[in-house]
């Protein structure tokens, strides 16, 4: 499926699709061969026959060489090479570790078969051995290996990175953490990878996330995912184009969504500009400004489509918030006294209203002059978006901290403020109170510009506006911002007037999106990260 434009919706996602870490993704297989009797050698077939039908479509052509651990994976790799040479292609198993010959998994085809002993950890052999190959599987390690390779799988993956032909991983890169994505020690670097069931946390967060190449999902026969089978959700095409507002016809524009954007302090008015574009651009029927009178000229004079608040004039603010259904709080607002007062005020004139704290609000938050977090958790429904280094300081956690644990960093702090939580990065990622979250698909670094993250504040807060739960509208939000800034093709000269200005066409997507693949078991089809 394609838009009216011709962009071609990247990634491909069903309504659907789980993110679970290794661990986790172990129980469910537990879980579905155990209690509720799917056979586990109906899942590796499963798995193996559909990894085959991937690597044929993507390399039709050629040797295919297997580096087969001991694990299912393993099995995986045997069971794909059985199948591409029952279609007729030139096959090599390289067996690692103890794993051996298993003829149950083979039905009868002789296949060529060698084992890494073999090559007397003489590692110019196993190049040569390598070089003739024009596709490499790597199926030595799983999801439940932790921390660095041994030796005897450390030396193949070494051997499949140094090779010229482009790896294949079934699951995961071999060496990638499966609950973290961190990386110990040796790793393949795949071109592709094929995930089955669902795509692994570790596939999705970095440093694991550049060693996995074009990820493709799965599905082999598991049992239903519910909301609730795992803590984790990819946020995909699927899943948004569900969930997108939708307008009665016989609507007016404060039924679609009335925001009160508070942003931007004395002469600083650039960041509530962009915000306020962005609200605009994302649907809110009618948008009010609140800043100090300083900024009123320029404001509107950049966003005529609004109407002005003197932010230093209580009473208007009042007024102001009781004509609003959410508020957006926080670019440019400044971190003095003055600025605190607002945000204490709009605490207690908008109990009950949605609300997206964002930028200098957290900065607020955090250095003690504003409301506490809790607080503003207890009486409102409350987006906060971090960054890394807001996230340090509402947590007090140091920034690596909070860069190599994200889920659970981000996880902590919605349970115990009873906030949304969106913590920005690659990927962003969503967390509820209730311990879930959710995995942004299209982010990359082209976002990586200053004013970005007022566009999404914008954004968010316009779908709050317009009746998104939190959590809802900044998933939405995260999606049709970082879908915005593909369809502008503009690559690293992206601006944020650039995104703003695409939000119409990435409104109108829908559907699960696009995947040159054409089988109807893929749930999930993304390009390599850039």
């Amino acid at each position: 499926m394609t838009t009216s434009s011709n962009h071609k919706i990247r990634p491909f996602g069903r309504a659907l699709v789980g993110a679970p870490t290794g661990t986790e993704s172990a129980e469910f297989d537990r879980f579905a061969i155990d209690d509720l009797g799917v056979p586990q050698p109906t899942l590796m077939e499963n798995a193996g026959r559909s990894a085959a039908m991937v690597l044929q479509k993507l390399y039709p052509l050629g040797q295919v060489t297997a580096l087969v651990g001991t694990g299912n994976n393993g099995g995986d790799a045997l069971v794909l090479l059985r199948n591409l040479a029952a279609w007729g292609r030139r096959v090599t198993a390289i067996l690692v570790g103890d794993r051996t010959e298993d003829e149950g998994l083979l039905h009868g085809w002789g296949i060529r078969t060698l084992h890494d002993s073999d090559f007397g950890g003489e590692f110019t052999r196993l190049e040569g051995e390598l070089a003739a190959a024009d596709v490499i599987v790597d199926g030595v390690l799983g999801t439940g290996i932790t921390g660095a390779p041994r030796e005897r799988q450390a030396f193949v993956i070494r051997g499949m990175n140094r090779a010229e032909a482009p790896v294949f991983a079934l699951d995961i890169p071999s060496g990638v953490d499966g609950d973290s994505g961190a990386v110990t020690g040796d790793a393949a670097v795949a071109e592709v990878t094929v995930a089955f069931g669902g795509a692994k946390l570790g596939t999705l967060m970095h440093p694991g996330r550049r060693l996995v190449g074009r990820l493709v999902v799965v599905e082999i026969g598991f049992p239903p995912v519910a909301d609730d089978s795992f803590p984790g959700t990819l946020i995909t095409p699927g899943w948004i184009s569900r969930r997108l507002p939708r307008r009665d016809p016989d609507t007016h524009k404060n039924a679609v969504g009335a925001l009160l954007l508070v942003a931007g302090r004395s002469g600083m008015a650039g960041a509530a500009i962009l915000a306020a574009r962005a609200a605009l651009r994302t649907g809110v029927g009618f948008l009010r400004i609140a800043s100090p009178p300083e900024n009123r000229g320029i404001i509107q004079e950049a966003v005529p489509d609004a109407v002005y608040v003197d932010s230093t004039d209580s009473s208007a603010m009042r007024e102001a918030v009781e004509s609003s259904r959410a508020l957006g709080v926080g670019p440019g607002l400044g971190t003095g006294e003055d600025a605190g007062r607002v945000l204490r005020e709009l605490l207690e004139s908008g109990a009950g209203m949605p609300i997206l704290l964002d930028a200098d609000a957290l900065n607020l938050v955090a250095a003690g002059i504003g409301p506490s977090l809790e607080a503003c958790g207890e009486a409102m429904d409350v987006i906060v978006t971090p960054h890394p280094g807001e996230m340090a300081r509402l947590t007090r956690l140091e920034s690596k901290e909070v860069t190599r644990q994200r889920p659970r960093v981000a996880g902590a702090l919605a349970s115990e403020s009873g906030c949304a939580v969106l913590l920005k990065g690659m990927p962003s990622l969503v967390a509820t109170p209730d311990s879930r979250f959710y995995v942004d698909t299209v982010g990359n670094s082209d976002l990586a510009a200053a004013g970005m993250g007022d566009v999404l504040s914008g954004v968010v807060s316009a779908f709050l506006a317009q009746g998104s739960s939190p959590h809802e509208a900044a998933c939405l939000g995260l999606h049709t911002s970082g879908r915005a800034a593909v369809r502008t093709g503009l690559g690293v000269s992206l601006t944020p007037e650039d995104v703003v200005e695409a939000m119409p066409g990435a409104l109108q997507e829908e559907g699960d999106g696009d995947s040159d693949l054409g089988f109807p078991f893929i749930l999930f089809d993304q390009d390599p990260a850039r």
